[in-house]
């Protein structure tokens, strides 16, 4: 049987060999192809970048960078450039012309200070808002024009509560020529001028309201030594006093009005 199977073997081979031979060019496979070079302008390899709808407004993240920096200098813009330093030092006198050492506490104080504040801010940041920040967001506005359009009335709002003495003290201490007009002030002199003058304003209405208080405290202490009563602490029995003429007399009615109508 092998040899009958090696010859059948070789008379098929020179057969499949022969079949191959026979077979057209267009059924043999194809080449493979090597990388193309690139085409012309012309051609289909074009890339296409497409950007969107660009405006001149800022992107999300822009605006979500500038309040994240707003908030973070907010403290510091609150305590030097608003109402609020003021208000809040009249009301701590307020409560210690009483003779109240923790009532009302520091945050009920802190609290209705801040909101006084921004009831006398409101014309002001209003007026910011419309000069700078909208025009901004619409993408009308630069940047570094929005912030100087928008400081503008911020600043007007500060000069405008700014004692002359505060602006000379502040120009003089830093060694500069003072300005044939006030609003040529630098920012950097105007801030703690304006806190200078916040504070003297802040202690004269303090001054105003310990004077009837301190005159009751001289009153009970003179009829209790009268009384031959020393030992009792004149504070005790002039407190119900002082709490009953700040009530009859609506004082925080009066300590708010006064706050308020200080400000131009």
């Amino acid at each position: 049987m092998l040899p009958t199977t090696a010859a059948q073997a070789e008379s098929a081979a020179p057969t499949s060999v022969a079949v191959q031979a026979a077979l057209p060019l267009n059924d043999l496979p194809d080449a493979p192809e090597g990388p193309r070079g690139p085409g012309g302008p012309g051609s289909d390899g074009q890339v296409t970048i497409d950007l969107g709808d660009l405006t001149d407004k800022p992107s999300t993240s822009v605006t979500v960078l500038i309040a994240l920096t707003l908030l973070s200098l907010l403290p510091a813009i609150l305590l030097t450039c608003t109402s609020f330093t003021k208000v809040l030092v009249v009301l701590g006198l307020t409560r210690n012309a009483l003779g109240l050492q923790g009532i009302p506490p520091n945050q009920v104080l802190a609290g209705l200070a801040l909101f006084l504040s921004l009831f006398i801010m409101t014309p002001v940041l209003g007026d910011m808002n419309d000069a700078g920040l909208q025009p901004y967001l619409d993408g009308d506005k630069s940047s570094a024009a929005a912030f100087d359009d928008g400081v503008e009335p911020l600043r007007a709002f500060m000069l405008d509560n700014t004692g002359d003495e505060e602006l000379t003290l502040l120009t003089n201490v830093a060694g500069r020529d003072l300005p044939d007009n006030r609003d040529e002030v630098s920012l950097t002199t105007l801030v703690p001028a304006f806190v200078l003058t916040e504070l003297k304003q802040a202690f004269i209405i303090g001054f105003i309201i310990f004077i009837p208080f301190l005159v009751i405290d001289i009153v009970i202490s003179g009829a209790l030594m009268a009384l031959g009563m020393m030992m009792m602490p004149p504070v005790m029995v002039s407190l119900p006093f002082k709490l009953l003429l700040f009530v009859l007399v609506d004082g925080w009615a009066l300590v708010i009005t006064s706050v308020v109508s200080s400000y131009q």
